[in-house]
């Protein structure tokens, strides 16, 4: 046994990435040799999360020196973060709710790897394309559970049974506007989506078992006329304080797009002095 200048055993990396396939530290490096050879794995399992989605659901833009930089594209939920939280927060053959679905990522990952994912989808579309992936690549017995329909009404009365964890991404405001519904959380103004993402997160934080950890994965958004943050972070964080969670872990996900980032950041911090956001922030809460 190796041991440092305190006495304390010395564990290699090698060895944490053996026992909880990335270590299980608060710095999640989705840039790094391991996490990339691991998700081309999982892309060659035939997922395509994109599939149902507008290809410029994302419009990001930023004011500079008076003009607009637009950026659009689809954002693509990363199946190594599903991997590593359904492993290390879920119970084997545990029960995974998550009220903010979007593509089929989450609920392949999940029921791939033996969990049993139940997730809704407010767009039709979105719910049909992940149900034919599914298909397309698990057994029909082995199915994830996507349900069509507006979270807040559906978590209403849908379940007489408590979920192990909760685990989604939800609409990062207006940053991507994913329909033209009114009941879309990303066509409400700021005041009716926290109102509305609160109500989701309550109700969904109810149908979670005690002790169980619900997981959501959020990045700040500025808005697009004055360019300040809507710090959507902390208005996750008082949703679930409020739902009765308390914050349990914390980690920064490090993106792989630091091309594009590289390809923004000079315009961008020349004239308005904005960081490039190259992370993503992981809650974790504990349900007491």
């Amino acid at each position: 046994m190796n041991i440092d200048l305190f006495g304390n055993e010395i564990i290699k990396d090698v060895l944490l990435r053996d026992k909880y396939v990335e270590p299980p530290f608060t710095r999640l490096d989705a840039v790094s040799g391991s996490w990339q050879k691991r998700k081309n794995l999982w892309k060659q399992k035939g997922i395509k999360s994109e599939i149902g989605r507008d290809e410029n659901a994302l419009k990001y833009s930023s004011m500079i020196n008076g003009k607009s930089e637009s950026y659009t594209g689809t954002s693509i939920f990363d199946p190594v973060l599903c991997e590593l939280m359904y492993k290390w927060f879920c119970p084997e053959g545990g029960t995974i709710l998550d009220p903010f679905a979007g593509g089929s990522v989450r609920g392949i990952v999940a029921n791939f790897l033996g969990f049993n994912y139940t997730g809704l989808e407010l767009r039709p579309e979105q719910v049909e394309s992940n149900r034919q992936q599914g298909l397309d690549i698990l057994p029909i017995t082995n199915q994830p559970q996507w349900y069509e329909g507006d979270s807040d009404v559906l978590l209403n009365d849908k379940w007489n049974f408590d979920f192990d964890i909760i685990f989604s991404c939800p609409p990062y405001m207006d940053l991507e506007v994913y329909s033209d519904r009114p009941d879309d959380l990303s066509t409400l103004n700021d005041a009716d989506f926290t109102l509305k993402y609160e109500s989701i997160i309550k109700k969904s934080c109810d149908k979670l078992k005690k002790d169980g950890f619900a997981i959501f994965v959020v990045g700040d958004v500025r808005d697009k006329k004055t360019g300040y943050y809507k710090d959507l972070i902390t208005i996750t964080k008082m949703a679930f304080y409020k739902a009765g969670l308390k914050l349990y872990n914390e980690a920064i996900l490090l993106e792989n797009g630091l091309n594009t980032a590289a390809m923004r950041a000079d315009k961008q911090f020349t004239a308005g002095k904005k960081l490039v956001k190259v992370h993503q922030n992981v809650l974790i809460f504990k349900k007491p």
